[in-house]
């Protein structure tokens, strides 16, 4: 027990996270000495684990608190592989002496490298670079950041930094990391720029840097999001550049403006805010009279509304007119500008929260009520109707409300809405609610209403109306999953019911070949009737399907 106390991973919490079949073949691996540790200390272990090919496994924490990381695919999509359980075990197995000692691969490495000298060290890095080439193109562009000049320096960094973000052909999904790789270390260099004496060449490479990835995202399977990522790092490094260098205001405005309202990829939708400091005031009044020249030239979309068209320029507009009002603490500006495209409904609940939020509840009311009038010939939008039914209930205003969800609800009924109605006009608003989809029933056509008794079914019962939902089904279609949640809810006062479901519900599940829930619901079927009648219903089950073996196994 004392050994065990003292091993730096909880073993059972290792096999919780990776599953019993996970754990085992990471045993193997361990056993089959398929592991290397390249750095043990307090804070992590750093591993090699040799597989289909070599993997860069890392783990944290200690005792049951366990974090770590793997560079193969089955932790990418699964979590905690067997290439982590192998490195657990390999830990436990070094002891705690070798963890003080801070052992591993890597420390020898250390310790090798302290004996040679400079030169042989110099001869051994550059050796490595003419093979691996991204760290050649690392050491390139520290060597170049360190002893060139600036006439020098900013053409051979936008060269390096061309290669490196370079497209020569569509880069596959397993391609991406590397290149990415290589756009990161570019960074490295211009990142290192950018808040000395050389911050101006920074901020240009940052810009010219944004621009290439941009480019470069069409020939690239991105799914990783490589991509966003290296554009956030290259604005960061391009605004840590604006701050030292502090180039003329009114260029940098304009500069800004403009990339912001052509910005596809959201790079510098937060422009203002990021640089409001290095702009300063003549930069944000330059700022501002672009925004409101364009905002002229755009009018207002209200005449849109009825095709729906809000180009992205617009919407673009108005964040950045909204942050100067924003900033003038000018709250009638701010719903002025968001009262000038009210193409959706989406749009009168962004407005109509904006007002609520900023204590005008009259006019949240007014606008909210305007959204669903000016859109009532189309699908209720529930976001905007259960929005301003709220504020009515506030406002004492509960016969408005109520009118507002039965508009609604007659025009597309769903559950929520009757929810709604049954919590505003209780047992009355209930009953009008059956009523009223028991009268529809009877004139709907089957044929233009698939499982027309659905949501008078699930009302019924909800309501725990046991005999009015089964005589319901009995007259009218209704579908699987409706029948199934009114006989689990019936199966003690409607048991007979229940049963015959159920037993449909099996045949279905078992021609599509999924006898774990089959076999359940026959077990749920036990207690609703006598052990006769169950076991003459299994024994007939299995002759109709005695073929099939792994159901028979499961009864």
């Amino acid at each position: 027990m004392k050994a065990k106390a003292r091993h730096r991973f909880n073993l059972d919490v290792v096999k919780e996270l990776a599953g019993g079949k996970v754990f085992a073949r990471g045993e193997a691996y361990y056993r089959d000495g398929q592991v290397v540790i390249l750095s043990l200390r307090t804070d992590r272990v750093l591993a090699q684990v040799a597989g289909t090919e070599d993997y860069r496994t890392e783990l944290s924490g200690r005792g049951v608190n366990i974090e770590g990381q793997c560079s193969c695919r089955a932790f990418a999509d699964w979590g905690f592989c067997k290439h982590m359980v192998a490195v657990a075990l390999a830990a436990n197995a070094a002891g705690p002496e070798a963890e003080a000692a801070g052992a591993g691969a890597l420390a020898r490495i250390h310790d090798h490298l302290r004996r040679k000298s400079v030169d042989e060290l110099v001869e051994m890095i550059a050796q490595w670079a003419e093979r691996d080439a991204a760290l050649f193109h690392k050491l390139d562009l520290e060597a170049v950041a360190s002893d060139a000049d600036d006439a020098t320096l900013e053409p051979r960094l936008r060269k390096l930094l061309d290669d490196a973000t370079r497209t020569r052909s569509y880069i596959e999904y397993r391609e991406a990391p590397n290149w990415a790789a290589k756009v990161d270390a570019a960074l490295d260099t211009i990142e290192k720029l950018a808040s000395g004496g050389r911050a101006g060449i920074a901020f240009k490479l940052a810009e010219r840097a944004i621009d290439r990835i941009e480019k470069a995202i069409g020939s690239i399977d991105d799914s990783d999001g490589h991509c966003g990522g290296l554009l956030e790092r290259a604005r960061d490094i391009h605004l840590k550049a604006a701050q030292t260098a502090r180039p003329d205001a009114v260029a940098l405005a304009r500069n800004l403006f403009a990339r912001q309202m052509g910005d596809d990829y959201d790079t510098f939708h937060a422009a203002l805010a990021l640089y409001a400091d290095v702009l300063g005031e003549t930069g944000l009044n330059e700022y501002r009279r672009l925004a409101n020249e364009a905002s002229d030239k755009l009018g207002s979309r209200r005449s849109d509304r009825e095709r729906g068209e809000v180009s992205d320029d617009y919407r673009r507009l108005m964040h950045i007119l909204d942050f100067f009002a924003e900033r003038a603490g000018n709250v009638d500006l701010r719903v002025a500008l968001r009262a000038r495209d009210l193409s959706s409904p989406w749009q009168y609940l962004q407005l109509a929260e904006f007002c609520h939020e900023h204590g005008r509840q009259e006019e949240a009311v007014r606008r909210a009520e305007e959204g669903l009038w000016m859109f009532e010939d189309e699908a209720p939008d529930e976001r905007l109707l259960f929005f301003t039914v709220d504020l009515l209930v506030r406002a004492r205003r509960k016969a408005d409300a109520e009118a507002h969800l039965w508009r609604a609800f007659e025009k597309a009924p769903t559950f929520e809405l009757y929810e709604r109605l049954r919590k505003i006009g209780g047992k009355a608003g209930t009953e009008r609610v059956i009523e009223w989809l028991q009268s529809r029933l009877i004139k709907k056509n089957r044929s233009d209403w698939h499982y027309p008794a659905d949501l008078l079914v699930r009302v019924l019962t909800h309501e725990k109306m046991y005999d009015a939902a089964w005589t319901t089904l009995r007259q009218h279609q209704a579908s699987s999953s409706a029948k199934q949640e009114l006989a689990k809810a019936s199966e003690m006062t409607h048991p007979g019911e229940a049963l015959e479901t159920y037993a449909v519900r099996v045949e279905e599940l078992v021609n599509s070949g999924n006898y774990v829930d089959a076999v359940k619901l026959v077990g749920r079927m036990a207690p609703l009737r006598n052990a006769a009648e169950q076991a003459s219903y299994i024994a007939a089950l299995k002759a109709r399907h005695g073929r099939k073996r792994n159901l028979m196994k499961l009864l």
